[in-house]
């Protein structure tokens, strides 16, 4: 089986946290919203069984993460403010400093959230505004949130940004500065959307619901946690489905003759078998064995070659395929009398022009009736005969596709995952 290195993009992204807050400190989160629970049961009232985020809510309540209010709800559907999402951060991750915390003239000392706050800027989860400036209370939109995950875990799209993000049908919508760690967040099945699982809705704010799914699958990403059922997980592989195979790549063929043999000026159309499965290096299948090379053997030099113009899948997809072999200049003779004609012919595809010239040579007929022709056809021989009459011998160029047919190809190949 062949291997391909599967193609890489390159991108950024951010998270971290620390240890809990201040007892203080989480008295007043749990009336502002959301530090991690103290005593609480983990079933809200407006969190049913069957809300979309129930598991995740739940589970993330029972670590200790996020909590509900003092009325006994949750409130899924409240935006989360930049504070109280650098609250989250701290009870779900434990990550290393990357950096010195500063002073933000928007936090004092006092502020519930201070210490979330900083361990969020130090792990490399959140950034602050220009001119030392963090907006606690500023509602936190939804690309900001997995910018936030993707940068602080340190994922890398693998595949192009943009086709992975083509998914979503509002990508035109994702801030620029986003878009690379989205994608790694998708890749990395972080990102959960409801109702309609291919709407990202980057720039609507966050609910506590959506933060909770979000924060959820990345600790999922980390090992951290057990996976959770939910049809609204983005799955990457349908996402990031075309990769590259380079040019110069070499495509192993086979055909349902040993050979074809044909004139030296001679064009033939011919259709070879792939000859093995290529996949990815991680085996994802990108051209499946049963798939099929159309083209064109055309005079080359003092030999042929095979020009592929097409490549077509089992179920019937077609795409435009740059490759070509090399010039194949290997010979037979056909001569006269030699009685050699059999041993030549044998499991033999044989090009009109050839199967012309062989009967003239030979005096066999027969052979413009073979079901072995390719080309024009039996109906062409009969006028091509009389091109090839009063000759002793004819040299036949002879293409044996399991040892000297060597197609690569002249560009990169884009192919989907199948």
């Amino acid at each position: 089986m062949l291997n391909f290195k599967r193609w890489k993009a390159t991108a950024a992204l951010m998270l971290a946290l620390v240890s809990p807050v201040t007892a203080a400190a989480t008295m007043t989160a749990s009336i502002l919203e959301a530090a991690p629970a103290q005593a609480q049961g983990s079933r809200f009232g407006d969190v049913p069984d069957s809300h979309w985020a129930e598991d995740f809510i739940t589970a993330l309540v029972d670590r200790g993460v996020i909590a509900g209010f003092p009325d006994g709800s949750f409130k899924p559907e409240a935006p989360v403010t930049r504070a109280q999402f650098s609250s989250m951060l701290q009870g779900a991750f434990n990550k290393g400093k990357t950096r010195s915390a500063i002073d933000f003239v928007d936090v004092s000392r006092s502020h519930w959230a201070v210490s979330a706050i900083d361990n969020a800027y130090e792990t490399g989860f959140l950034s602050g505004y220009p001119g030392s400036i963090f907006r606690p209370e500023q509602n936190i939109p939804r690309e900001q949130v997995l910018v936030s995950l993707a940068n602080g875990l340190n994922y890398r799209p693998d595949a192009p940004v943009d086709e992975v993000l083509n998914y979503y049908n509002d990508s035109f919508a994702i801030s620029g500065f986003a878009r690379s760690p989205i994608a790694a967040a998708t890749e990395e099945n972080m990102v959960v959307n409801y109702p309609v699982i291919s709407n990202l809705n980057p720039t609507r704010n966050a609910t506590r619901a959506e933060v909770a799914a979000f924060l959820y699958q990345a600790l999922v990403r980390e090992g951290q946690a057990g996976a959770i059922a939910s049809n609204y997980i983005v799955d990457p592989d349908p996402i990031a489905t075309q990769f590259k195979i380079p040019a110069g790549t070499a495509i192993p063929v086979t055909y349902t003759r040993d050979k074809i043999l044909l004139m030296p000026d001679e064009t033939l159309p011919v259709t070879f078998d792939l000859a093995t499965n290529i996949t990815t290096q991680d085996g994802k299948l990108l051209i499946p064995a049963d798939s099929k090379v159309k083209g064109q053997l055309k005079p080359s030099g003092e030999g042929t070659k095979f020009v592929a113009e097409e490549l077509i899948f089992p179920d019937g997809t077609v795409q435009p395929f740059n490759a070509a072999s090399q010039t194949i200049t290997e010979t037979e003779t056909i001569r006269k009398g030699s009685g050699n004609t059999g041993r030549i012919v044998k499991n033999a595809a044989i090009g009109t022009a050839a199967a012309a010239a062989i009967s003239a040579v030979t005096g066999d007929r027969a052979i413009a009736t073979e079901e072995l022709l390719i080309g024009a056809g039996a109906g062409a021989i009969a006028g091509l005969i009389q091109n090839f009459l009063g000759r002793n011998s004819v040299d036949l160029v002879v293409v044996e596709p399991e040892t000297n047919l060597d197609i690569t190809l002249g560009s990169d190949l884009l192919v989907s995952a199948r």
